[in-house]
């Protein structure tokens, strides 16, 4: 997995416990505890990364693990070696074949809604739970 051009890249060696934020995209295969915000750009986790961290980012893309609640105003990409474990609050998610996935999806085609049109929405009274595993 080649990182895009233009991306800021933290790569396999690295461990990082705290808060990430940043006005750049950014590419991660490495080891994080805390929070990443790129609320206007694109994160790309890498294959040999493990990421335990809430997320907000316009675009996100997994190729490897991550443990937390994503927040996209964009798109979530779960790619084949992806396993996410928490909440997508997206406009769209497209999860590959042999990803996996445990938790609540919200998919929001308009997230910069008020808080008062968001609750009175169907779906947002009635969660529902969403958990894809590949075939044994």
């Amino acid at each position: 997995m080649k990182p895009a051009e233009g991306s800021t890249v933290i790569g396999k060696s690295v461990v990082v416990r705290g808060d990430i934020s940043g006005q750049e995209d950014l590419y991660l295969d490495c080891d994080i505890e805390g929070t990443i915000t790129l609320s206007e750009n694109r994160l790309t986790i890498g294959p040999d990364a493990r990421i335990v961290a809430d997320v907000t980012v316009r675009d996100l893309v997994v190729f490897g693990k991550l443990t937390g609640n994503v927040h996209a105003s964009g798109r979530v990409d779960l790619r084949q070696s992806a396993t996410l474990t928490g909440d997508i609050v997206a406009g769209r998610l497209s999860i590959e074949e042999s990803a996996m996935l445990k938790g609540r999806v919200e998919l929001k085609s308009g997230l910069g809604q008020s808080a008062s049109q968001t609750a009175s929405s169907p779906a947002a009274e009635t969660p529902e739970t969403l958990v894809l595993q590949p075939k044994a």
